[in-house]
């Protein structure tokens, strides 16, 4: 379940990228940079999640081993 979520996360920090350069190109310069910075913290949140800590284990994956042992 939590791969879906993370995967709608990067479509719609694609998409908010997309639609900032629309904005940039149109000079709407404040709301592409907002959406852009929106895009980031986005971006920057899923790599939170799935890049591997020093042990070589993701948050991600901690969350899904502790749904299992709860089952």
């Amino acid at each position: 379940m939590m791969d879906v979520v993370l995967s709608v996360m990067m479509l719609a920090a694609f998409a908010l990228l997309l639609g900032a350069f629309v904005l940039w190109r149109r000079g709407v310069r404040k709301q592409a940079g907002l959406m852009a910075l929106l895009a980031v913290i986005a971006i920057v949140n899923v790599m939170i999640w799935t890049v591997p800590d020093a042990g070589g284990q993701a948050p991600v994956d901690r969350l899904e081993q502790e749904s299992e042992s709860t089952d």
